[in-house]
């Protein structure tokens, strides 16, 4: 089984705020040109006091100034088997050995790359 899901990791160790919408913006590139990846996993931590972090912030808003680039945009805190952009994902690229598509990870969102 091929994975079609590229992971990105800002959150360790955090990049700056900056540097952030570069890469994710290099990173989704990469994932539209590939032949197999489909979807981004961005890995950007929920801050350390508990109410989001600023990474988390950025990503977010750079993806929703951007939302219409992407098929879906998954805040990991609605991931779960039953979120209907899931069970697309899961049903048009196939099943993932990636258990963050399932679970609730405050920490993360996806991007499903057009």
């Amino acid at each position: 089984m091929k994975n079609y899901i590229f992971t990105l990791d800002i959150a360790h160790p955090p990049v700056t705020s900056d540097d952030a919408e570069i890469i994710i913006q290099t990173e989704i590139r990469k994932v539209r040109n590939s032949e197999t990846l489909r979807v981004l996993k961005i890995i950007h931590g929920y801050g350390s006091k508990g109410r989001g972090g600023t990474l988390k912030n950025i990503v977010r808003h750079w993806l929703f100034k951007h939302r219409n680039e992407y098929l879906a945009v998954i805040a990991g805190e609605n991931a779960s088997i039953f979120h209907s952009d899931i069970q697309n994902i899961l049903q048009t690229c196939g099943s993932s050995y990636d258990n963050d598509l399932r679970v609730s990870n405050l920490g993360i969102t996806f991007v499903w790359v057009k």
